[in-house]
């Protein structure tokens, strides 16, 4: 096992970081991983954990795929059927957050499955996207060189471009420098940009119901696993405010689902989906649904 990095403070207070959970990675490599918490913030922090360049070890998987378009098993195929009917979904929620849209940036872009959608309706898109594999594919489905594999790369190739609309679809979670991160994508925004930020929530019912086995945790991919109270506390440092949510109602079921995978090794289909609905519909009243998207903008 390669050394690993212990993270001795957390990114958003000045709070002493606790003992939380253990973890195992299902996905790769099947080490275990511990899980600290900030509890001023109520943030949870993957450490030790691997150091940034040796992350990208734990990526090199098909079980990984949102790197791939596969579909070789039943999750697989929910997947991409799901990943299918909220694309469209999402644009027409972009809209109603924003009227006058000319340019988005996809961070995380994965094989470009939004950025196509996007492009529909005349947008200027552009993508962030490090795996060469997903890239490549991006690039062919969304008939764009605008795909770049890192934010460096895209600013130095586009010094002058500012953006109406940035998203990202659950990569907060793998950034290691993320108050740096999320300062150098404030600059990439207009002044009346919007930012748009989906990451898992470990107060969900589901997170709490299959506790280590939550897949949503996904150590050590997932590096930072946040609250609504830690989304708001980080974006305030920089000056931007959480101004609207909203819930990713068919991550509670797919999560469950994963979760009881690595609960079960097959996997309860008809358990996961009852988790998965009660614990939305607990979330109406609570508000902590097992994904948020996050709309967030400057003050």
């Amino acid at each position: 096992m390669k050394q690993l990095e212990f993270i001795a403070k957390s990114p958003i207070s000045d709070a002493k970081l606790i003992s939380y959970l253990s973890c195992i990675d299902y996905t790769v490599s099947k080490q275990e991983f511990k899980l600290v918490k900030d509890e001023k913030s109520n943030l949870l922090i993957t450490s030790p954990r691997p150091f940034a360049e040796d992350l990208m070890g734990f990526y090199e998987s098909e079980n990984y795929i949102s790197h791939t378009d596969t579909k070789k098993t039943l999750l697989d195929k929910v997947y991409q059927s799901v990943r299918k009917y909220t694309l469209k979904s999402k644009v027409r929620k972009i809209k109603n957050v924003k009227s006058k849209i000319s340019s988005i940036l996809d961070i995380g872009c994965g094989t470009g499955d939004f950025l196509a959608t996007c492009a529909k309706n005349n947008w200027q898109v552009f993508g962030v996207e490090p795996n060469d594999k997903a890239r490549a594919i991006s690039i062919q489905k969304t008939n764009s060189k605008a795909i770049y594999n890192s934010i460096l790369t895209l600013e130095n190739k586009n010094p002058k471009q500012k953006f109406d609309i940035i998203t990202l679809w659950h990569v907060l979670e793998h950034v290691p420098n993320l108050e740096d991160y999320i300062t150098s994508l404030k600059k990439l925004l207009q002044p009346d940009g919007v930012l748009i930020v989906a990451v898992p929530n470990f107060m969900s019912f589901d997170a709490q119901y299959y506790k280590s086995f939550w897949a949503a945790y996904d150590v050590p991919r997932h590096l930072w696993h946040f609250s609504p109270k830690a989304i708001k506390m980080l974006f305030l440092k920089i000056d931007m405010i959480v101004v609207k949510t909203w819930p990713m109602i068919f991550d509670a079921f797919y999560i469950s689902l994963l979760s009881e995978k690595n609960k079960t090794k097959k996997g309860n289909f008809f358990r996961a989906f009852f988790i998965g609905l009660y614990s939305n519909t607990k979330a109406i009243f609570t508000r902590s649904y097992s994904s948020i998207t996050y709309i967030i903008q400057n003050k």
